[in-house]
């Protein structure tokens, strides 16, 4: 009895270190005396013999990798820092443990020095507005550089770009201008329609001179509306005209203008 005892103890202990359950997003690559098994195994239960079997989990879910600040030198000799971040999983969990040590470590070194490659090709102004066709270009070459890790590189995002205080304020400067000549350009587009505009109103009025009068009432019913002790008449030379040649004089030269009643 005590050596049958001994013996279940024994078989139970073994199967108790002999089962492993892998969850659904993990796999197992397992060496059997230093020898990789063909297939990995997972998810479930997984029989691994003590002893003879060493077990390397691996996850297949998608995982975030920070690229740390990179010092960057544009193509038109702007200095920034730059802060990324790499999405990627696991397709192929054998090679990811057979092909290189860590391939976390591996991918987050190569990162850094795609990220300073590929960003110093680049101006300043298109690290700005490009952001999408940048990120679309890093995340294929990191891509094609991991497949044979068993790595998928899903997507390269550029978190931040960092400027020295002076660079600031040097673009500000230009954006400040830019800003400037655009308004004047816009002052002067209105200019130049209003002058148009006062250049065909003018011919109408030539052809039309009784256009001329009934804008008149149109001032005067204006200048109403707003309750003025003093009403500003246009009175047409022609009619004094008028009254001193009747009178027996000589009309006058006068300067055209308003008359003031």
């Amino acid at each position: 009895m005590p050596a049958t005892l001994i013996l279940v103890v024994i078989v139970a202990l073994f199967l108790m270190s002999a089962v492993k359950v892998m969850a659904e997003y993990e796999r197992a690559v397992v060496f059997r005396l230093g020898r990789l098994l063909p297939q990995a195994k997972g998810p479930g239960l997984v029989l691994i013999f003590p002893v003879i079997d060493r077990v390397v989990r691996i996850s297949l879910q998608v995982d975030t990798l920070d690229v740390p600040p990179q010092d960057i030198i544009t193509r038109d000799n702007v200095t920034c820092t730059v802060t990324a971040v790499v999405y990627y999983r696991v397709i192929d969990p054998q090679k990811a443990v057979v092909e290189v040590k860590n391939f976390r470590f591996a991918s987050s070194q190569f990162a850094q020095t795609t990220l300073r490659a590929v960003l110093g090709e680049v101006e300043f102004d298109d690290l700005l507005s490009s952001r999408e066709k940048l990120n679309s270009r890093l995340q294929g070459i990191l891509d094609e550089r991991t497949e044979p890790w068993g790595v998928k590189v899903t997507d390269v995002v550029i978190k931040a770009v960092d400027l020295p205080e002076t660079m600031q304020r040097a673009i500000a400067r230009q954006a400040e201008a830019e800003r400037e000549k655009r308004a004047k350009i816009i002052h002067a587009d209105g200019e130049y329609e209003a002058a148009t505009r006062l250049s065909e109103a003018a011919a109408i009025i030539a052809r039309e001179p009784i256009a001329l009068q009934l804008r008149y009432l149109q001032t005067l019913v204006e200048i109403g509306t707003e309750k003025n002790t003093t009403v500003v008449f246009p009175l047409p030379m022609d009619l004094i005209e008028v009254f001193m040649t009747r009178g027996g004089g000589k009309p006058k030269p006068s300067a055209p203008g308003p008359q003031a009643l």
